[in-house]
């Protein structure tokens, strides 16, 4: 990483999540003077990782975030599962970086060079030929430019390149991938494995697919049951781009990384028809300054980069950048999430684990896909990911003293939990814009979010709860509770996908089948804005893959004087 040094790049990449990173690492190898610009502070790796191995009590509060800091700094912040006091300083202050929510809209956002993933939960599917052909199938939303035929070589390159673990099924609706040994479930994940699966043949119980390391890769040590993973990982066993991507790309030399830059619009030359230069406020003195290039890659997260291209208007476009098709902002989607079922297995006081195992089981999809599997009541489908453990010292015991201690040396009982994500359809009337009356502190209007549920996703999350709780049922276990926290707002499951959608034709959608732009060919969207559908797995490893692919095309239109 250097100084800021050339007036003209070869390429800029905005942010540094996991499609950011994995494009300034792919760019940079590929011998392209590589500009990035982030958002976030610098975060470096095994230094900034200041509470990693912290224990509660040496924490200032215990843990927990004051209820008044929460308040007035981490309304929305403090909703994901990953946001405590070991981790405050790594999200956004929803102060610094307001939206409006027509429709109510969780946007959980990283502040920090790496992104989100140094906070992932690293779960890494493959999507199945199925849903890059669901479009195309059931008449919601636009086909897919491309196939999983076309994206197979890069799914490859990816999981040998970060280190993915998990278990091979044979499942057409979940191929499988390279794969590291596997984890091992625990007693009671046995159980449910073998019950569910005797009892309904058409699922399968499998470990999860993680990008965490059991074999040491490329210096990186396998992961040693440490966690919590979200505080950052100073073996690298975990995928970030902090631990991986970053320090391949500053290697090469060709890196120029400016955190604390806030991109505000992309420029353009109607002559050449080309983004030539992006402008960005320095966070640091509230300077704007201009940075151009060949060609730009925005991944600063679907409604980020979204954002972005509203924001950069001009007589071609005057309702941004590239959409000449009215699509940017459209399509929004994000998972299911908080729908399931909890329950308690009695029994297995004799077994336990080994330390903190950073990965759960998986449940993939089993509705519609096949003519056996089909629902009257909803399209697409939807899977589970879960685990069994004991509860430890920590639980809330009555009593005091050496009584209360001896207690706590045995570990209580064993819980299990079954959450979903399932997909949802790409719907027109789900999206964003910018809202004509509110701005931020540099006078940027700001976004403002129009996302509900429908009939489908309502018949979806009833069949979730029911069939999370069939499952644990089947297994023996009590006191089985079905939840379904329906007023929690779309956008927690943060995997926010749409906004910039790929497609076939330029009137319909924003991007081709290569992540480029249909209407400027030097500029590519490869981070969660492209997805034109959602699918039900986690969609990172995808990212990651079109990246990759993107990169490689982007490059080779360069060398040919195509961009």
């Amino acid at each position: 990483m250097h100084l800021l040094k050339r007036t003209v790049y070869d390429a800029i990449v905005v942010g540094t999540g996991m499609s950011g990173g994995w494009a300034m690492k792919e760019l940079c190898e590929k011998g392209l003077n590589t500009l990035v610009l982030e958002r976030g502070r610098m975060v470096r790796h095994i230094t900034d990782y200041v509470t990693e191995h912290k224990n509660s009590w040496e924490l200032p509060h215990r843990g927990r975030v004051p209820p008044a800091v929460v308040r007035s700094d981490y309304q929305v912040q403090s909703k994901t599962y990953v946001f405590s006091e070991a981790t405050r300083h790594f999200f956004m202050r929803d102060s610094d970086h307001p939206y409006v929510q027509q429709e109510p809209y969780t946007w959980i956002q990283a502040d920090v060079v790496g992104g989100r993933s140094l906070m992932w939960a690293r779960q890494s599917y493959r999507w199945s030929p199925m849903d890059f052909e669901a479009n195309l199938r059931d008449g919601h939303g636009v086909d897919w430019p491309i196939r999983y035929a076309d994206i197979a070589p890069w799914y490859d390159y990816i999981e040998r390149s970060i280190g993915v673990s998990g278990q091979a099924e044979g499942l057409p609706q979940l191929p499988d991938g390279i794969f590291q040994p596997p984890m091992e479930m625990n007693a009671v994940e046995k159980r449910l494995k073998a019950r569910v699966e005797a009892t309904f043949p058409e699922r399968t119980v499998t470990i999860g697919r993680t990008a965490t390391l059991t074999r040491a890769l490329n210096g990186r040590a396998a992961c040693h049951y440490c966690g919590p993973c979200e505080r950052g990982c100073s073996t690298s066993s975990y995928y970030s781009t902090v631990s991986v991507a970053l320090p391949a790309a500053q290697a090469t030399g060709n890196l120029t990384l400016r955190p604390r830059s806030l991109v505000c619009r992309v420029l353009y030359d109607a002559g050449t028809g080309r983004a030539t230069s992006v402008e960005a406020i320095d966070l640091s003195t509230d300077e704007r300054r201009t940075y151009s290039a060949r060609m730009v890659f925005l991944c600063a997260s679907s409604m980020n980069t979204a954002r972005i291209m509203l924001l950069s208007r001009c007589p071609d476009f005057p309702d941004g950048i590239a959409n000449s098709s009215g699509t940017l902002g459209r399509y929004l989607m994000d998972h299911h999430y908080h729908v399931g079922a909890n329950a308690v297995f009695e029994g297995f006081e004799d077994r336990y684990y080994r330390g903190n195992r950073p990965n759960g089981i998986y449940v993939p999809r089993f509705r519609n896909i096949s003519p056996e599997t089909v629902r009257e009541d909803f399209v697409r489908g939807y899977g589970f990911q879960g685990s069994a453990s004991r509860s430890g010292w920590n639980r809330r015991l009555r009593g005091f003293g050496a009584k209360l201690k001896h207690a706590l040396r045995t570990p209580g009982q064993w819980t299990m939990g079954l959450g979903a994500f399932g997909e949802t359809l790409p719907r027109y009337d789900n999206y964003c814009e910018l809202d004509p009356e509110v701005t931020d502190r540099w006078g940027l209007p700001v976004l403002r979010f129009h996302v509900t549920r429908d009939d489908n996703d309502r018949a979806m999350r009833r069949d979730m709860m029911a069939t999370a709780a069939e499952m644990l049922h089947a297994a023996g276990a009590a006191s089985v509770t079905p939840y379904d926290t329906w007023q929690d707002a779309p956008g927690l499951g943060n995997h926010e996908m749409g906004a910039a959608r790929m497609g076939r034709n330029p009137e319909t959608s924003v991007l081709n089948g290569w992540n480029q732009c249909h209407d400027v060919r030097n500029l590519f969207v490869t981070d969660g804005a492209c997805m034109t559908s959602s699918a039900c797995q986690n969609p990172s490893l995808t990212y990651l893959a079109l990246t990759a692919r993107a990169c490689d095309y982007a490059v080779r239109q360069l060398a040919d004087g195509q961009l």
